[in-house]
């Protein structure tokens, strides 16, 4: 677990380093809609921008001003202060109206603080339905991707490089799947901060080397006995973007519960979808990408949302769910709300807590919130109604 603690927690982890060092580049992405195959065909490392290690947001406030969501902020805070210096280029989405925002604040910075804006910077337009024409703008904006990558790093990105990417790929999702099986089982021989911290690695570690510690590590969980089983509550963590694993950390702090699932962008959540690794390896991302996204930016996907964690819950055999969402996230705040209406009326506990994301994360209010939900589920919550955990 020491590679993927260190990967998870800190911005400029020794694999992206020694990446760098090499001679090859290093690209940042904003969120999952870029996919991270089409920057490893190109011999490009990409790794998912975070906020972590920040130690104040002046810099981020003098941009955004103070009533937005403090995720891109923090992002934006670790670029004025040079921390991303290892970067050749970053790739901001539109996953929300602050992460939009981060592209013109990010180059308003970058007239104030010199040499933080990489020399490759690209916004990358992402719709908000994937049905019809939404898929079709998709399409256009991965081949606008593609050559805007070829043309800069000079390389050539070909069908073949990317169905070897997907494959490369497509086996650390095969090895996050036995992840969560052994996650459902009874006996639990992993914590939920270990999980998430391998997940999170996922996302800045060169994939082969981040699935040959993978394969070892799962190899060892299979080995262990069952540490984290005996009377604790079983816990699904849902809501805003969020990779910081002090949050799981807190949770299992009490030694009462155990988080044996998530809903989150930089967690295990899209684990078994595989991508096809033939015929259009353009069309298979799309597809993957967009058409498979359960994020609430997506239109008129609610439903679908609320069956995929009923399903999760299910699996999971979660006891209760912690919805979390960074103070002024319109959209998890609200589909939280939603969500915590819709389940606590099949009798599954729910707490709905807001919080900030990095140096204010206010971790005594929050241990007071999730310590009174745990003795909730201990003393008088219900069972989560229906559900049948998955025996080993």
């Amino acid at each position: 677990m020491d590679v993927f603690y260190e990967a998870a927690t800190r911005v400029d982890c020794p694999p992206i380093m020694e990446w760098k060092h090499s001679g090859r580049p290093v690209v940042g992405y904003t969120c999952s809609y870029a996919p991270a195959e089409i920057f490893y065909a190109a011999d490009i490392l990409p790794v998912r921008l975070r906020g972590i290690e920040t130690d104040g947001t002046e810099v981020g406030d003098t941009y955004f001003g103070p009533f937005i969501c403090s995720f891109p902020k923090c992002i934006l805070q670790l670029a004025g202060k040079g921390k991303f210096s290892f970067l050749d280029g970053a790739i901001i989405t539109p996953g929300c109206d602050g992460m939009r925002r981060l592209d013109e604040c990010w180059r308003k910075a970058g007239e104030d603080y010199q040499g933080i804006v990489p020399d490759y910077f690209y916004y990358f337009d992402v719709p908000h339905k994937s049905e019809n024409h939404g898929m079709d703008w998709y399409m256009e904006e991965l081949r606008l991707l593609v050559k805007s990558i070829e043309d800069h790093f000079h390389v050539e990105i070909t069908d073949e490089k990317l169905r070897n990417a997907i494959a490369v790929f497509n086996k650390g999702r095969r090895l996050l799947r036995e992840l969560e099986d052994l996650r459902s089982k009874d006996d639990v021989v992993v914590s939920g901060t270990e999980a998430f911290a391998a997940a999170v690695a996922g996302t800045v570690m060169p994939r082969e080397e981040y699935t040959r510690h993978l394969e070892a590590w799962l190899s060892d969980l299979k080995e262990r006995k069952a540490s984290f089983s005996d009377g604790k509550k079983r816990i699904m963590v849902v809501g805003s973007v969020s990779d910081e694993i002090d949050l799981f950390e807190l949770i299992e702090a009490r030694q009462t519960a155990v988080v044996v699932a998530e809903n989150l962008c930089f967690g295990i959540r899209y684990e078994g979808n595989e991508i096809p690794e033939t015929g259009d390896p353009m069309a298979s991302l799309a597809a993957h990408y967009l058409g498979g996204s359960v994020c609430p930016r997506m239109f008129g996907k609610y439903k679908e949302r609320l069956q995929m964690l009923k399903k999760r819950i299910v699996r999971s055999g979660a006891d209760g769910l912690i919805m979390q969402n960074i103070r002024f996230c319109d959209l998890h705040g609200a589909e939280n709300a939603l969500f915590e209406r819709d389940l606590e009326a099949l009798g599954i506990p729910c707490l709905r807590v807001e919080r900030e994301y990095g140096p204010h994360i206010d971790a005594g209010r929050m241990r007071l919130r999730i310590g009174a939900f745990l003795e909730r589920l201990s003393t008088g919550g219900k069972p989560a109604g229906g559900v049948q955990r998955r025996t080993a």
